[in-house]
């Protein structure tokens, strides 16, 4: 378990940083270190549609929170 990971990610959850390039390097960890596990690649994906306040057919901060949350706690099970 990538343990860097799992901080970008409390990071993101926290609020702390919700920037598009935070979100863009914990997709990049994700892909890498599970390109198989289709649990991780929908986080992935969602990752890759994030702006702040959301759009048509993009995800808004509280999504991708959630979103990382549940994540996080798969990982953990693994």
């Amino acid at each position: 378990m990538n343990v860097d990971l799992l901080a970008l990610m409390d990071k993101f959850i926290s609020g702390e940083d919700t920037s598009i390039e935070l979100a863009n390097q914990i997709e990049v960890l994700l892909d890498d270190g599970f390109p198989e596990d289709d649990v991780i690649q929908m986080t992935v994906e969602m990752l890759a549609m994030y702006r702040p306040y959301g759009g048509d057919f993009l995800f808004d901060s509280h999504a991708i929170t959630t979103k990382l949350r549940q994540t996080t706690a798969y990982l953990k099970r693994l």
